[in-house]
């Protein structure tokens, strides 16, 4: 028998590792820091949780009803006044989640050298990833164009689609966990495993929702030819 699989058998193998009870110990560890009552973090956390709702509920009834269109008079007026609202809820929520961590204590074994450039480096990446799925989509594919009715004409797979589905998501979590981890901050990683969450919640209900319109465009298209 080789020395791996007599440390499997002796450890009783991967499979009998409890990961609901790791995730439930880590959860745990980090509330140790955390005062959940603090204004701020539930600051944090109401945006954090609201812009998401906010924006999958306004874009799906325009999406029903054209009203805002209408209201401005074109698609793209409604879908930058749109974007606008979004991208200053996003400030908000920034704002909330750095006061959530500077208003509660650091942890000693994160506020080091090490863990301050790794969280730098991954500010950076998660940089790249949002601003380069902003220019590959535009404002209008970025802030729900399709629920406008302005469809773009092919799937985006240039970069960073090319590597990553729903960059934009997955970068600006990346941002978050940097900024935390740049600020030692347990508050921070706490809060950062909520927009996770959040985002993996919201996906759940917006790619099925996209790819429905993008499948009417499709039957439309078809019956035309």
């Amino acid at each position: 028998m080789s020395i791996s699989a007599a440390g499997h058998d002796c450890c009783g193998g991967l499979g009998n590792i409890d990961f609901r009870q790791a995730d439930l110990f880590v959860m745990t560890w980090l509330l140790g820091y955390v005062d959940p009552t603090e204004p701020s973090f539930v600051a944090a956390v109401l945006t954090i949780v609201f812009n998401p709702l906010f924006w999958n509920v306004v874009a799906r009834w325009e999406q029903r009803t054209g009203k805002l269109s209408r209201a401005f008079g074109s698609p793209y007026l409604a879908c930058y006044f749109l974007g606008s609202i979004i991208l200053l809820l996003n400030v908000l929520r920034s704002h909330c989640f750095t006061q959530a961590m500077v208003s509660q204590p650091k942890m000693e074994g994160l506020d080091s050298h090490t863990t301050y450039f790794l969280g730098l480096a991954l500010l950076g990446g998660g940089i790249v990833f949002v601003m380069s799925s902003f220019f590959a989509l535009g404002f209008t594919g970025t802030f729900l164009g399709d629920y406008f009715g302005i469809l773009k004409e092919a799937r985006v797979t240039t970069f960073p689609f090319s590597v990553l589905d729903n960059p934009m998501y997955w970068g600006s979590t990346a941002n978050y966990l940097g900024w935390a981890l740049m600020h030692a901050s347990p508050t921070g990683l706490l809060l950062t495993v909520l927009v996770a969450l959040v985002y993996v919640v919201a996906l759940l209900y917006e790619e099925p929702f996209t790819a429905e319109i993008y499948r009417q465009k499709a039957t439309r298209q078809h019956k035309r030819s």
